[in-house]
């Protein structure tokens, strides 16, 4: 039995890694931390989709203070950390880049310190396609591919990237893209609550990658983890669902799924959106090297967009 370290518990992929690891049969047990504690919404749909087998509980750990790290680690016998946790806030990040560098890149090296003090330990730690996008790409990026960040949150992720690669400890660093769940704030959410109230709505077109469902994503970590495959594939990965979209294309469907038809949805340009950071253009992901590695099938983003609605609307 081993035991794995969950960072960022309350967060959307942590929420779905309670829900998929109540059902671990390896005999391996979770500890969810975070800075606080899970919302009675989360608490209430965890429970809704999972049943009671589904632990809710949430032990505090501020991964900013290395010597928290390596007291829970000892104390608990941790020889796996999910590191969820992050500063995501892309707009905001531009007026706090220092706590943006704590969160992003130096709670991150913390934890890359302390699995490097235990043998065998691993870090798994989740990054994003906002290291990619100042160049102009129009292939899928892929693992190897020079990180070229448009803002502060792109630029702290890369740090932390870094900072685990420089420490030295074992890893996998997986990046995502336009990650969505049932839980806390995300563009599906937000797109389901304003197709309902706006009779019309305008919605980028001209930036383009690929939807995330966290639950697919929480279940490739733990068959990462249940399999023990992430030992012999150490490295870096990317991971969203298969398929192409705009922004624009996302909502349609949204609305569409969820029955909402009285939204006129228009594409826009993103000129038309002022922000403080660019975004990338392009940033679909190029999947391949995670499907050879630990083969994977992964389901189109259409249908895990499908699965997620009818969750939250029954």
């Amino acid at each position: 039995m081993r035991n794995i370290l969950v960072t960022g518990a309350n967060g959307q992929l942590g929420n779905e890694l309670r829900l998929v690891t109540s059902q671990c049969t390896s005999g391996d047990k979770y500890i969810f931390t975070d800075v606080t504690d899970a919302s009675e919404e989360s608490i209430a749909m965890l429970h809704k989709i999972g049943g009671a087998n589904v632990d809710i509980s949430t032990r505090r750990l501020d991964i900013t203070d290395l010597n928290a790290i390596r007291k829970m680690v000892k104390d608990e016998q941790v020889s796996i950390i999910i590191n969820c946790a992050a500063y995501t806030n892309v707009d905001a990040a531009e007026d706090n880049e220092q706590l943006a560098e704590l969160l992003n890149a130096k709670a991150p090296e913390n934890l890359a310190i302390a699995m490097k003090e235990v043998a065998g330990g691993l870090l798994i730690h989740i990054s994003t396609d906002y290291v990619f996008g100042k160049e102009p790409y129009n292939t899928p990026c892929k693992e190897d591919q020079n990180g070229t960040p448009t803002g502060v949150y792109g630029l702290t992720k890369l740090h932390g990237e870094q900072a685990i690669e420089r420490v030295g400890c074992d890893y996998v660093i997986i990046r995502t893209a336009w990650l969505y769940s049932e839980f806390g704030k995300n563009f599906v959410k937000t797109m389901l609550n304003l197709t309902v109230t706006k009779p019309q709505l305008k919605v980028v077109f001209d930036q383009v990658g690929t939807p995330t469902y966290a639950r697919d994503l929480a279940e490739i970590i733990y068959k990462m983890v249940g399999e023990r495959t992430a030992y012999k594939n150490v490295g870096t990965y990317h991971f969203s669902n298969e398929g192409v979209c705009s922004w624009y294309d996302f909502t349609k469907m949204i609305a569409e799924y969820a029955g909402n038809t009285g939204c006129d949805i228009q594409p826009c340009h993103s000129d038309e959106f002022p922000s403080k950071v660019i975004r990338p253009f392009f940033s679909v992901l190029d999947k391949t090297k995670i499907k050879v590695s630990f083969g994977l099938n992964i389901p189109y983003w259409t249908f895990s967009l499908r699965t997620c609605l009818s969750n939250m609307v029954e």
